[in-house]
């Protein structure tokens, strides 16, 4: 049977790597859903919890994951809610336990927020408004940048020869070279442009609403993007209700910083992509224990007729007129 990276992650061992990171463990331990990481709560002797992040082994470099920590502490610097690691006492919120790079954070308490709540919009826009106006400040030198075409040659190197049911696998590449002719323009117009700084994944898992405040977490997938990326996933149903809920978020948006409207033509390019790239994900992971029993539908061929006629209307979507703003 083969191992996997993360098979050393013995419950002694995350206690042991937390206390050599300078802590002392209650020995009290909760394992936190995360797949492309390995996160648990962790209890310590006479104080809050806190929680650990054991990284993926070669998807990031240390200089990458300190960027992301820097950024972090931007933000908070600034008061702008956002869970960023704590600092070790000297200095540090990389570290590294055998081949694995971790990190601490505090542990911080919340729901997801409600997406169709118009005054939770509003707070959202507000907070991301502020997070880009620190993001715009100044650039990542280590941090990627969105790269749409990567992400679909990564689905056509993937996904065909090992995933794909033969007898649907025609159908999807036909289908993702259909998109691919009608996304390569919007993708240009979006990667001419310089970006900023941005969170990178703002869906509602990682915002934790309390007391009427979204702290946001996990910035894991930070990186150089136009500032839709972080804006298009609070919107949902027809496009009527989503222009009423990007109302709310550009009002808010725009009391910190400037939007610049030509962004509102990628938003179902980045949906699209999205879409395209969660499979090619479950794909690249699938050498990890955890996703083929976390995902056991992956590799079914109702799953592939599912996600063929989802990206077949998110075609039909990118012939549609764009959101306006209301």
């Amino acid at each position: 049977m083969s191992s996997h990276p993360f098979d050393v992650l013995t419950p002694d061992a995350i206690i042991d790597a937390v206390e050599a990171a300078g802590f002392v463990s209650d020995a009290r331990l909760l394992a936190l859903n995360s797949y492309e990481n390995r996160v648990y709560q962790v209890g310590i002797e006479d104080e809050t919890p806190v929680i650990v992040k054991f990284y993926r082994p070669g998807r990031w470099t240390e200089d990458q994951l300190r960027e992301e920590h820097s950024f972090s502490e931007e933000l908070v610097d600034a008061e702008i809610p956002v869970v960023a690691p704590i600092i070790s006492e000297n200095g540090e919120t990389v570290h590294r336990w055998g081949e694995l790079l971790y990190t601490l954070f505090p542990r911080r308490g919340g729901h997801a927020p409600e997406f169709d709540n118009l005054d939770n919009l509003l707070v959202l826009g507000r907070t991301l408004g502020r997070i880009h106006a620190i993001g715009a400040t100044k650039p990542f030198s280590y941090r990627p940048r969105l790269e749409g075409q990567a992400i679909i040659d990564e689905s056509r190197n993937l996904l065909p020869e090992n995933f794909i049911p033969a007898e649907l696998k025609t159908a999807y590449v036909t289908l993702l070279d259909d998109l691919e002719r009608e996304l390569a323009p919007k993708i240009a117009q979006m990667e001419s442009g310089a970006g900023i700084r941005i969170h990178g994944d703002c869906h509602g898992g990682n915002i934790l609403w309390r007391d009427d405040t979204a702290n946001f977490v996990d910035l894991d997938d930070c990186m150089t993007a136009p500032a839709i990326q972080d804006l298009w996933m609070f919107l949902s149903g027809e496009p009527h209700e989503q222009e009423i809920q990007l109302g709310e978020v550009i009002a808010g948006y725009e009391e910190f910083f400037e939007f610049d409207p030509k962004e509102l033509h990628w938003i179902e390019t980045l949906r699209t992509l999205r879409i395209i790239r969660y499979a090619a994900w479950l794909a690249r992971r699938w050498d990890d224990p955890a996703f083929p029993k976390a995902f056991p539908w992956f590799n079914s061929e109702r799953y592939w007729s599912d996600h063929i006629l989802e990206l077949r209307e998110q075609f039909s979507r990118l012939q549609e007129p764009v959101l306006r703003l209301l």
